[in-house]
């Protein structure tokens, strides 16, 4: 008989395994060339971009924020649900003030005092929101992750370490904050506003670097590691802050679809993950006690000083 044509001498085509290792090595070429890019963006935001400078900062306070708000799990015993709950509905609250306050109105404000109309104004924005709210479903769909209430969700979800998984969900759930503090920053007539965003922001990770160390304890991680793992998510801000403002700087066209972007983007978060999150345990009164005091509290801050 044929050598050829042995059963032994396998299939004609390429194993699966070659399949799977090229497929792995055309993303990871593919990943190369993303970071690279990433990475370019960055630098000539900060070297021509005064804004990207300031969101870089911003950015950063708001990632030593979430690494401050890790620190009480290294001591203390594993919080209270309800404790949790009301975390995160403070955060939800501080996020859509910031949508509002911050990102909504000044987009609006933006194209109206670049001669647009009401609706202009109001259909140009919205569509941005809608738009930010999109990229981050797709995002949610495609890339592998798991959610503290849903498990593993996302392309090739399984092939992964469940810490991956995290890290990746928590980086999903920060994008949309350093956007928003680079894209208002980006807005050279509204530093003073941008400011209140950035402490807003600042304000309501401190918790939130809590919660995620916390729940990440919960779900079976030491305590080193959880808060390792919160810390690190902090680090997303100040790169998605960057990133933002030296997109947006280049054009003031840009702007109000930026600022709409980045609602759209935290109202997906807040709907998808926090509040849902939030409600699953039972103490749905707590997290919406947290959740109005910390809507209150960025609108206040918002309007005070801006």
């Amino acid at each position: 008989m044929d050598e050829r044509s042995s059963p032994a001498a396998g299939p004609a085509g390429p194993p699966g395994g070659q399949r799977l290792r090229l497929k792995t090595r055309i993303g990871l070429a593919i990943s190369v060339v993303g970071l690279w890019a990433l990475c370019a963006l960055i630098w000539n935001g900060l070297q021509s971009n005064p804004a990207a400078r300031g969101a870089l900062l911003a950015g950063g306070v708001a990632a030593l924020a979430t690494a401050l708000g890790t620190l009480p799990v290294l001591l203390a015993q594993r919080p209270s649900e309800r404790l949790q709950d009301t975390m995160f509905g403070f955060g939800a609250g501080v996020m859509l003030a910031a949508c509002a306050f911050s990102l909504v109105i000044p987009g609006i404000d933006a194209v109206r005092e670049a001669g647009g109309s009401a609706w202009t104004a109001s259909v140009s924005v919205g569509t941005a929101i809608l738009l930010g709210g999109l990229v981050l479903l797709a995002m949610d769909k495609l890339l592998p992750h798991e959610h503290f209430i849903k498990g593993r969700e996302g392309a090739n979800a399984q092939q992964l370490r469940r810490t991956w998984l995290f890290v990746i969900a928590i980086a999903l759930h920060n994008i949309p904050e350093g956007l928003a503090i680079g894209v208002g920053y980006a807005g050279n007539d509204e530093v003073v506003r941008a400011n209140a965003l950035a402490i807003g922001i600042a304000i309501q990770d401190v918790p939130e670097g809590f919660v995620v160390a916390a729940a990440l304890l919960a779900a079976g991680y030491g305590r080193m590691l959880a808060v390792a793992i919160g810390m690190a998510s902090g680090l997303v801000e100040p790169l998605g802050a960057v990133v933002g403002a030296s997109i947006v700087g280049h054009s003031a066209v840009l702007l109000p679809w930026g600022l709409g972007f980045a609602a759209g983007a935290m109202l997906f978060v807040i709907s998808h993950e926090i509040i849902p999150e939030s409600h699953r345990k039972g103490h749905e009164v707590f997290a919406t006690t947290g959740l109005m005091l910390g809507f209150v509290m960025m609108m206040v801050l918002d309007t005070a000083l801006g």
